[in-house]
């Protein structure tokens, strides 16, 4: 699992007064939670970009002071105009204590259905786990080989390890393989072909 070292400073200035001076000095303010505490403080844009910008899943490796906290990010609120952002939560791993996030789905295995010219389509790119941070792991696998033309792979046919939860409904699709238009099409003829009209029915036995 890929962790991205940050560096904060401690904030005293609190409230939304201590948020906007935090903000003017091109700093974004921050608060830690978990651990029964919860811990003000402040960083640059450049050291949370490759953790806030990314699909992928990472964990946040913070120095403060004289301490360095693992933690992974709960809640990032942008401005509405600029896209800017303006404040992130971060939740503290504590050992043996469950957390709830959301992890990437990666497929492996090549689909037979796909080799005959369907269309892969995902209709979920992250599943909603709970597990400790023991177990944490940076992605969920799903085995894909068996999905032919026309079918679907839901979240029960997900490879989990043990020790983690999956909070999703199990019958809710994550991918499937759809018929493209061209072999409807194609289909579709060839019905056409096969079917014999009552009256041409009739034209041949005269």
């Amino acid at each position: 699992m890929e962790i991205i070292s940050i560096s904060g400073q401690l904030r005293t200035e609190l409230g939304k007064k201590g948020s906007k001076s935090t903000r003017k000095k091109e700093l974004i303010p921050c608060v830690l939670y978990g651990g029964g505490q919860a811990v003000h403080f402040s960083t640059t844009f450049n050291e949370v970009r490759s953790l806030i910008y990314t699909a992928d899943f990472k964990v946040a490796s913070i120095a403060l002071e004289d301490q360095s906290v693992k933690a992974i990010v709960k809640d990032v609120q942008f401005h509405p105009l600029t896209d800017e952002i303006i404040h992130i939560d971060f939740l503290r791993l504590v050992k043996g204590h469950p957390i709830k996030v959301e992890l990437p789905i990666r497929f492996t295995g090549v689909s037979p259905g796909v080799k005959l010219g369907g269309r892969l389509v995902q209709q979920l790119r992250k599943i909603k786990v709970k597990t400790i941070p023991e177990k944490l792991v940076h992605e969920l696998t799903l085995d894909i080989s068996t999905l032919e033309m026309g079918q679907a792979i839901r979240v029960r046919d997900i490879d989990i390890a043990e020790g983690i939860e999956i909070i999703n409904q199990p019958s809710i699709p994550v991918a499937s393989v759809q018929v493209p238009r061209a072999l409807k099409a194609e289909e579709g003829e060839e019905e056409e072909e096969g079917t014999e009209t009552p009256e041409a029915a009739e034209a041949t036995e005269e």
